[in-house]
């Protein structure tokens, strides 16, 4: 049986459930919220939650929540899914009495920021947003935000205009980041065979997955229907849910906006971890040089357990920089052969379930103008009167996102095709961002079609980016027109598992690994849409060839480039192999 909350609860979810009709709660009840504190408190779980109601005051196994309505929208904030305990799986959320105030963000995970922390080691909790309807059995889209799994939260991407015309449900969760997240030191495998593999932020992706099936449908969701999505890193993470074997089961489609594949060897990755926390050993007065703190680190003893129990978040979290898309800077996503298939993406055992890989065509340009070759001169101006070195930003912004647009869907498209065919594989490049005429000379040539430019068209917020796309540029006729059918896909999609519908090109899914069909292309002018099926395929060694073969600058410069921006990216195996053997 359900368990009822004391008297005094009811009486006060009554007062909400009439007084919330508009999302506006009665001043003298906001007391009945639940803490943070309160959420944890163990107590018995409650019965499965009763139906959507269509009200801003809703019903979880683990007890009531207050959302609050924004124009044609349902919202829920910082619902807890999961308990983190440092370095373990997270636990069911506990029951609590009263109401949760799920009118504001929960806590994001621990972070480094601007040089300093924030966060919480408390992150566990999710967003829900529903179109402002009584619907009930909607597609729900579970989102994972990007940014290295080091930083980024939940709100780093507004779904709401997506879930209000396309009439699903979109999750938006927070997870632990960063050595919080990820951590393959030996002294710390003594879990269970899941926490040993030190893929937390997988557990928790996999707990609000359960926490979702669980509890989605009094917000009016299908259980049965979740699409996971994510972006940047969130994509990398839901690539790799296609191949967790304890993920199997729990979604029945996925979306990666400019994700890829990429896994990290347990034992190389401990020795980076282990140089990473020397310091702070040393700093602490264990030992006395980076080295022998790096040997102790790597030992199996509850010295060391102990030690890395005690540091505080902030200093974990502070440990390792921002990798700027280099795995060899924060190896994370640990192919263990339990959370992870030991095969990694080579493997026959893939969760098929249908997909959409999305890249912008300019995918590197964000990474080029912020690396230290370049950015001065990004800073400064000189980029666009200096010519040489606009030439050179040029090669690398070029071959860089050549490289990374291969990598984020048509090359993944290939390495999974012949072990992925009981579902379909949708490839799409957007194109949006490099025309001179709608965003200017200067932001074409330094952003283009950036990482993240599918966020405007996805959601239909079409606000300036961290690109500094002036205004207009995503809110003309064609930049709308494109939305829509950017958010139609996607939305056929979720309900089908094929993203096809009426007044849409047809996109067409992959038949084979090495021909066509390969990308959908979209772009717009700023009045119309243009949208193709494209066919051709690029390899790593067409690309490799041609910039062999380009002269527009020397090869000093092209050498240095090569070897200090383009090389150790998440896309660059291929060239780092290539260019080290020639």
């Amino acid at each position: 049986m359900y368990v009822k909350p004391k008297t005094l609860s009811i009486l006060l979810a009554a007062t909400f459930a009439a007084s919330m009709a508009w999302g506006t709660a009665p001043k003298n009840v906001s007391q009945t919220f639940a803490t943070k504190a309160e959420a944890s408190v163990k107590a018995p779980l409650q019965a499965k939650a009763p139906a959507y109601t269509g009200k801003a005051l809703q019903n979880t196994r683990n007890g009531m929540v207050q959302g609050y309505v924004q124009n044609q929208a349902l919202i829920w904030k910082g619902i807890p899914y999961g308990q983190a305990e440092r370095w373990k799986a997270p636990t069911d959320v506990k029951a609590w009495n009263g109401i949760f105030d799920a009118t504001k963000p929960g806590p994001v995970a621990i972070q480094g920021a601007m040089g300093k922390t924030k966060g919480s080691e408390d992150c566990l909790n999710l967003d829900i947003f529903h179109p402002n309807t009584k619907e009930k059995n909607l597609p729900v889209l579970f989102f994972i935000h990007g940014g290295n799994n080091q930083s980024g939260a939940a709100d780093q991407v507004n779904w709401q205009k997506f879930a209000e015309r396309e009439h699903v449900v979109a999750i938006s969760i927070n997870h632990r980041l960063g050595a919080l997240g990820f951590n393959p030191l030996p002294a710390l495998k003594h879990g269970t065979a899941e926490e040993n593999s030190g893929n937390f932020a997988v557990l928790d992706f996999v707990r609000g997955l359960d926490w979702t099936k669980e509890n989605i449908a009094s917000f009016g969701g299908n259980a049965n229907n979740i699409t996971i999505a994510g972006f940047s890193s969130g994509g990398r993470d839901v690539m790799a849910l296609l191949i967790s074997p304890i993920a199997k089961g729990k979604f029945q489609k996925a979306i990666s906006f400019s994700g890829g594949m990429t896994t990290s060897d347990t034992s190389w990755a401990q020795q980076i971890f282990a140089q990473h926390f020397a310091s702070l050993v040393v700093t602490d007065g264990i030992k006395k040089s980076d080295i022998d703190a790096a040997k102790w680190l790597l030992q199996d003893t509850p010295e060391v357990r102990d030690y890395l129990q005690n540091l505080s978040a902030d200093r974990i979290a502070a440990a390792f920089g921002h990798a700027g898309i280099r795995m060899s800077a924060f190896p994370h996503l640990y192919n263990d052969g339990i959370v992870l298939e030991k095969d990694a993406f080579a493997t026959k055992n893939y969760n098929q379930v249908p997909l959409i890989m999305t890249t912008g065509t300019d995918e590197f340009s964000l990474y080029t103008r912020t690396d230290s070759y370049f950015s001065p001169s990004v800073k400064d101006g000189s980029i666009f009167t200096d010519p040489e070195k606009h030439k050179e930003f040029a090669f690398a912004k070029t071959y860089g996102s050549r490289l990374y647009e291969l990598f984020n869907a048509e090359e993944s498209a290939v390495t999974m095709f012949n072990h992925y065919g009981k579902a379909p594989i949708y490839t799409m490049k957007i194109a949006c961002g490099n025309n001179p005429k709608l965003v200017g000379e200067k932001t074409a040539f330094t952003s283009g079609s950036i990482h993240g430019i599918w966020i405007p068209f996805a959601t239909g917020i079409p606000t300036a980016t961290t690109a500094g796309y002036p205004a207009g540029s995503f809110d003309n006729p064609g930049a709308l027109a494109l939305t829509a059918q950017i958010q139609d896909y996607l939305g056929n999609f979720m309900r089908t598992g094929n993203p096809n519908g009426k007044g849409l090109v047809t996109w067409k899914k992959w038949t084979s690994a090495t021909k066509g069909p390969s990308q959908l292309y979209v772009n717009s002018d700023g009045t119309k849409v243009n949208i193709h099926q494209e066919y051709g395929r690029t390899t790593y060694q067409s690309i490799l060839d041609e910039i062999v073969r380009d002269t527009s600058i020397t090869e000093n410069a092209k050498e240095e480039l090569i070897k200090h921006v383009l090389s150790g990216r998440w896309f660059s195996k291929g060239l780092d192999t290539f260019f080290h053997n020639n």
